[in-house]
């Protein structure tokens, strides 16, 4: 429950209107839907930088005329702080059954895909493996592993043992990523996918807190793996798979490079 110091920050409205709880996003943050929903609060009473640097974000994604929110506002007190945020219309893409999604599927992908194609070298966040795996060592330092985002097989083990396999990998994955760095999403997931029920285009991405530079991979892991719980079967899973990678121009999919970044990113919550 959002403590009543955090819930100060929500800006007043006009009459008629007021702020709802939708609940809570990975970060762990609030949010809030305002009733017209013409707008989103994210309220976050751990350290402002992490919401603040959300804010700075989305400015920059939104000069580029890209469907990203618009900031609107932003409120910092001792308790947090807030971030108001225009609404992307449509619901989110896990909302749609299987046949939906993958008829989506096709502006999923091109929306995926207009974003890896802005230039790296002009994007001002990062995100690269690098301060991933130093993410990952204080959260598994902290015992704040989130188990509920490990898969069976790795709740076997534990997740100092995790990281250790990852920090095996990093001299190989490094050069991938030098040789394959985009503007990354960073938590490419379905609900982060805005989509239009009756078009079933894509309107825009959300929650862009973790945008930056990396390797292409962090996304399209991500990718495949949430939308992996929406197919009614391994065909629709292998149809989307392969409409991901045509989608994009990749030839040869590399699916080593797909778990290594499945198995790196539970660690990086907490």
């Amino acid at each position: 429950m959002t403590s009543p110091g955090l819930e100060r920050l929500l800006p007043a409205l006009p009459p008629g209107k007021s702020w709802l709880a939708v609940g809570h996003g990975e970060s762990g943050d609030s949010v809030y839907r305002r009733s017209d929903n013409a707008a989103f609060a994210k309220l976050s009473d751990r350290s402002a930088v992490a919401l603040a640097g959300e804010r700075r974000r989305l400015e920059w994604l939104s000069g580029l005329g890209f469907g990203s929110p618009e900031p609107l506002d932003w409120f910092e007190s001792g308790a947090g702080a807030c971030l108001v945020t225009s609404a992307v219309p449509g619901v989110s893409a896990n909302e749609l059954d299987g046949r939906q999604l993958l008829q989506a599927w096709p502006s999923l992908v091109a929306r995926l895909g207009a974003l890896h194609a802005l230039a790296a070298a002009d994007c001002p966040f990062e995100r690269r493996l690098s301060s991933m795996l130093s993410r990952a060592a204080d959260v598994v330092a902290r015992g704040a592993v989130n188990p509920d985002f490990l898969s069976d097989e790795q709740r076997k083990r534990e997740p100092a043992d995790l990281l250790a396999a990852l920090e095996a990998e990093r001299d190989r994955r490094l050069v991938q990523e030098r040789q394959d760095l985009v503007v990354c999403h960073g938590d490419a997931c379905m609900p982060n996918f805005m989509v239009d029920p009756d078009t079933l285009d894509c309107t825009g991405l959300i929650d862009l807190g973790r945008l930056g530079t990396a390797d292409r991979y962090v996304d399209l892991a991500l990718m495949v793996a949430n939308a992996g719980e929406s197919w009614a079967g391994p065909d629709q899973a292998e149809t989307a798979f392969r409409l991901l990678f045509e989608g994009l121009g990749l030839d040869q999919p590399d699916r080593e490079r797909l778990d290594f970044y499945l198995r790196l990113d539970p660690l990086t919550w907490g």
